[in-house]
């Protein structure tokens, strides 16, 4: 029997509307219902949201880890970790993202996504991982680790994602040799090229956006702007972005990587419909660690965590962020000045369609996956449904977020 859910007295956010004193209807893990006023469903569990807003969950399209684990340990349990520890604050979905590495450590963390992944009935949910590097540039690597790096070689590519189909976007930089054929292969296995750790310029970003690559990996970070060759200048992916008006774009609304006035731009230019927002977040996410390690346990690179940000010990670049979702929606509330409807919506509803879910993740409509949240003005999160399932309960447990 299918269990039944029915949440009251909740500010539902709608795709079209916030609807006051509103009811959603959950049976097994659909939404069946949503209404404004009350509807009759015997023997279902009522939750009261007492006034406070009803959402669809979050979906982060970039996150490393969390808790103490990074999805480079290649674990079953940093997996699990992992997705608990964000359930917390309101992610629903994610896609879990590997880092710069060899073959066969990335093939191994793959072999476990698919075991996580049958495990995983009390954290976000996995939609498919997404591959961050290795073939990106040198000069715009950041916190990867540089020993890994290389161009795109179609023996290995293929390779991997004949071994595995549970990519569902992957990172590179544009302007390598090889990454033309290797973003219209991806195109074709139906895996998202995404422009990364680039220093491209608008000439080979327009070509890349024609071979694929419609997406842009944390905008502004690591990568190119106005570039001046002589006496003449040429525009660098920040531009290109912003000159592209089907491209999205996502970006770390942390506060740090990003200030005020860059978020603001982003957001004046490309809209919520072309900007979703992500974590990035790393190992030390969720915890009061001062040191941490990005990427594997073992032979991962070390990093400091300071100011509310993680950064290489040399403080030359910053190395991933500590912030959750909640954190991401406040931000752009906050210092962007956006509406609370616009803001969930870049972390709904857009991620969703930029990772082709949108049928079915991303807002409160009926037929949709129930994948719901209760917060505050605040945005702290009281309650996280994933799947018609309460996986954490801030009352019940006692834990503050």
């Amino acid at each position: 029997m299918n269990e039944k859910l029915k949440i009251i007295n909740g500010k539902i956010l709608t795709p079209s509307r916030i609807i006051p004193g509103g009811t959603v209807i959950v049976i097994g893990e659909t939404i069946r219902d949503v209404s404004e006023g009350n509807i009759e469903l015997p023997g279902a569990i009522e939750i009261d949201a007492r006034g406070k807003y009803v959402s669809p969950g979050f979906i982060d399209i970039h996150v490393h880890g969390g808790g103490g684990h990074d999805f480079m340990d290649g674990t079953i349990e940093a997996f699990l970790e992992i997705a608990r520890l964000h359930a917390k604050y309101g992610t629903t979905s994610m896609l879990p993202t590997t880092l710069t590495s060899g073959k066969q450590k990335l093939l191994q963390v793959l072999s476990m996504y698919e075991r996580a992944n049958e495990q995983n009935n009390s954290g976000a949910q996995f939609l498919g991982m997404h591959i961050e590097g290795p073939y990106i540039a040198m000069n715009q690597k950041g916190a990867q680790d540089p020993k890994f790096i290389r161009d795109p070689d179609p023996e290995e590519y293929e390779e991997i994602i004949s071994r595995s189909g549970n990519i569902r976007r992957w990172s590179a930089a544009p302007e390598l040799k090889g990454a033309l054929d290797f973003g219209r292969y991806l195109q074709a296995k139906g895996i998202l090229p995404s422009i990364a750790h680039t220093d491209a310029i608008y000439k080979e970003v327009i070509e890349a956006f024609e071979n694929g690559y419609t997406h842009i990996t944390h905008f502004y970070s690591a990568m190119s702007g106005v570039t001046r060759v002589g006496c003449s200048r040429f525009a660098g992916v920040i531009e290109s972005g912003y000159l592209l008006d089907d491209m999205t774009v996502e970006i770390i609304a942390d506060g740090v990587h990003l200030p005020d006035a860059l978020l603001k731009l982003t957001h004046k230019i490309k809209g919520v419909e072309r900007t979703a927002l992500i974590t990035d977040a790393i190992r030390a996410t969720g915890t009061n660690a001062n040191e941490t390690i990005l990427g594997g346990k073992e032979n991962g690179i070390k990093a400091i965590v300071e100011d509310g940000v993680a950064k290489l010990p040399d403080r030359s670049c910053f190395a991933g962020s500590v912030a959750t979702a909640d954190r991401l929606v406040r931000t752009m509330i906050n210092l962007a000045g956006l509406s609370l409807p616009g803001a969930v919506q870049m972390i709904t509803s857009t991620p969703a369609a930029i990772i082709g879910v949108g049928e079915r993740k991303g807002s409160l409509m009926k037929g949709k996956d129930a994948d719901i949240l209760i917060f505050d003005e605040n945005i702290t999160i009281e309650t996280t449904i994933i799947n018609g399932k309460i996986v954490y309960n801030r009352n019940d447990t006692g834990e503050k977020v």
